[in-house]
């Protein structure tokens, strides 16, 4: 299982959708790194040498924003709305999806989970 910069990423898979594994890379950029590199995209990364994993890591590092510097600056973007209350804020902080989604029904993952009403008496099941 090799590690790139930080991240363990499975070996047994291909190396365009092992790539996928690390925090910021997609499926597209995947494909453009290994083009970059001039790799194979069929190749396991399990037989990646350690020349190839350090190109990896100085090319990830140098031009891409990836893993913790991302989720860093995901982060903030999210704390800067809450901070000025604006309307995409307000959802964060309060739990509720944020997009436009409708919360009648299907926003659990979002709010938690559903919670039985007081005084609602099920009806008696058969016999």
């Amino acid at each position: 299982m090799p590690r790139v910069i930080g991240v363990d990423v499975p070996g047994n898979k291909r190396l365009v959708i092992s790539l996928t594994y690390i925090y910021g890379v997609g499926l597209v950029s995947a494909q453009k790194i290994v083009d970059r590199l001039k790799l194979d995209p069929n190749m396991r990364a399990r037989h990646l040498n350690d020349g190839q994993i350090a190109q990896l890591n100085a090319l990830l590092s140098s031009e891409y924003m990836v893993e913790g510097d991302l989720r860093r600056r995901v982060h903030n973007h999210i704390k800067r709305l809450m901070m000025i209350s604006s309307y995409r804020g307000i959802r964060h902080r309060s739990g509720l999806p944020v997009r436009g989604q409708r919360t009648r029904c299907n926003a659990r993952t979002r709010k938690g989970r559903r919670k039985t009403v007081a005084g609602k008496k099920s009806a008696p099941g058969p016999g």
